[in-house]
């Protein structure tokens, strides 16, 4: 199986790995997702079809790896990392998810017509939100609620809110929406560390 983009320290595999996310992100200027074919990104790329499947399984693989590289990015420039209790670092990822949607989309009307995307979009960056997320819960978790629940609950929940605003009409700047978002995703958080399991009937 091939190795995340976040684990790869090969100088040689991340060049590759730029071309076919440059080559995807060129050709989705001018083309749907859907029109775009393993091999129009190998062209583009200037690589061959068994290069491409030694780093991604299928487009939708290389697609995530595109956002979460970007987003990635993004946090590592603003030198962004969680630790599992900070409400300032989970503010800064709140805002990055703020800024990352609004470039990544351009304008609204925009992004509304191109709703084949969308669902791909979601999940790509609630991925890269749960994996910053969950790198930090892991050091100190002696919650009984596992951590892929709570970063996958949160991951969700910080991009949910997000999207709301980005949609919202005349929405206020994103550094006013932050601690908005904050209060509703700080509990999941620290609940992951403070809840017991509750006794549900089933």
């Amino acid at each position: 199986m091939p190795i995340s983009d976040c684990e790869v320290r090969d100088p040689r595999i991340r060049r590759t790995r730029q071309l076919l996310q440059g080559a995807l992100q060129t050709l989705m200027q001018t083309r749907s997702f859907d029109e775009i074919s393993v091999q129009d990104i190998t062209d583009a790329a200037t690589v061959n079809r068994a290069t491409f499947y030694d780093h991604y399984t299928d487009k939708f693989a290389l697609f995530d790896a595109l956002v979460g590289g970007g987003f990635h990015k993004l946090l590592h420039e603003r030198n962004v990392s969680f630790d599992g209790t900070c409400p300032s670092a989970a503010a800064s990822i709140v805002l990055a998810t703020c800024d990352y949607l609004t470039e990544s989309h351009g304008d609204r009307a925009a992004c509304t017509r191109q709703n084949p995307f969308e669902p791909l979009m979601e999940s790509a960056i609630t991925a890269a939100i749960r994996r910053v997320l969950i790198n930090g819960m892991k050091k100190d978790n002696p919650s009984a609620v596992s951590a892929e629940m709570v970063a996958t609950t949160a991951s969700w929940a910080i991009y949910g809110a997000v999207k709301q605003w980005f949609y919202t009409p005349d929405h206020a700047p994103a550094e006013e929406i932050v601690g908005r978002i904050l209060q509703l995703v700080m509990p999941i958080l620290e609940g992951g560390r403070t809840l017991e399991s509750p006794d549900v009937a089933v």
